[in-house]
């Protein structure tokens, strides 16, 4: 999917179905005032998208500020978001987000200026630009996440919801099928050669930092521990193997696998995790961690055939490397039992089906 190239918006049945299963919580955030970080991405747009629906169709008043680095870029990629009312933007980076500079970008007192949560998603998601510089990824992920709850101090917040990583438990081992929020596993942060260790270390930080933020401040911080995705608006090119395979069937290519297809996954859908994130925000309990995923586990060779199956039955599946017998699997599954048992969060949408979705919907109007 061309970055440049204006999207479509999310189909409007699919952000329904968001509505739909939310619609006991919107009540409770009528009148909310929401800051956003990372909210350009692919999270954020689900995110931003169904707010303005559940604005409509509810009569809410929920206010949104986003903080982007570039909001112009971000209105030609979204056109359909431009001048929509509810959102306000404010030009910056996360990881030195101030309370006096997004005051004056608003053109308000900064003594006045308040939020009741803070929705931080901002993240480095290079996976190249993270093994080349680990000191800056780290600032973008956990020295952004210090300033953003600086600010929700500064600015009187009550809830602040931060997506984290299942990169935060370190590796899985292959015996353990699903990893639970209390798995004590952790990434090795002597590793600088791995992005995924990398990234999981300054996950690991920003947790800490806002069950600390938490306990000293009163704010009420809950963490979502996010796996892996499919749906509108994931990007088709690099770190996102089901991106990329998406990308080979609709271009008529052959399907390539890069690796020897062992790895095991699991994705939720995009509409789910609208569902499960606003749920989160609103009745998540403060100081604790969530799992955000799916728990069906799949291969990435299977991923692959899935996709072949679905949108391209007569092309080639390659895979690029042999197996090796002797190598663990590596897996990435979430066990999701606290989001069901606390909060009631199911998944809805199956891979095949969420492949299916995505194709439509890359084939509509932009």
């Amino acid at each position: 999917m061309d970055r440049m190239r204006p999207q479509a918006p999310f189909p409007p049945e699919e952000v329904g179905e968001v509505l739909d299963a939310t619609a006991p919580l919107w009540p409770g955030l009528r009148g909310t005032r929401l800051f956003i970080t990372g909210g350009t991405g692919f999270f954020g747009c689900w995110l931003l998208e169904t707010l303005l629906a559940a604005n409509r169709r509810f009569g809410l008043g929920l206010e949104a500020t986003v903080l982007s680095r570039d909001p112009d870029a971000f209105a030609r990629r979204l056109p359909h978001l431009r001048g929509a009312p509810g959102l306000a933007w404010v030009q910056g980076s996360a990881v030195d987000l101030d309370a006096g500079r997004v005051a004056k970008a608003l053109q308000r007192p900064a003594a006045g200026l308040t939020f009741d949560a803070v929705i931080h998603l901002t993240t480095e998601a290079d996976n190249d630009r993270t093994v080349a510089d680990p000191r800056g990824a780290f600032d973008v992920i956990a020295g952004s996440t210090r300033r953003a709850l600086e600010f929700a101090a500064a600015v009187k917040v009550r809830r602040f919801l931060f997506t984290s990583s299942g990169s935060a438990y370190g590796l899985q081992p292959p015996t353990l099928a699903k990893m639970p929020e209390d798995f004590p596993g952790s990434p090795d942060a002597t590793d600088l050669t791995s992005g995924y260790a990398i990234s999981g270390s300054a996950k690991r930080v920003a947790e800490e930092l806002c069950v600390a933020f938490g306990k000293s401040r009163g704010i009420e911080t809950v963490v979502a521990r996010c796996f892996a995705f499919s749906g509108p608006g994931l990007p088709m090119d690099g770190k996102f193997a089901l991106g990329n395979f998406l990308a080979d069937a609709l271009a008529g290519r052959d399907i390539v696998v890069k690796g020897d297809g062992t790895p095991v996954r699991s994705y939720l859908y995009a509409s789910d995790l609208a569902i499960w994130l606003w749920t989160l925000l609103a009745r998540g309990t403060g100081g604790r961690t969530y799992n955000v995923g799916s728990e069906h586990p799949v291969t990435i060779r299977e991923t692959a055939e899935i996709v072949q199956r679905e949108l391209a039955p007569a092309a080639r599946l390659r895979i690029l490397t042999t197996p090796d017998p002797s190598r663990p699997t590596h897996r990435y599954v979430p066990s999701t039992a606290r989001a069901r048992d606390e909060l009631g969060l199911v998944e809805r949408v199956g891979l095949a089906e969420a492949v299916r979705r995505t194709a439509a919907w890359l084939g509509r109007p932009r």
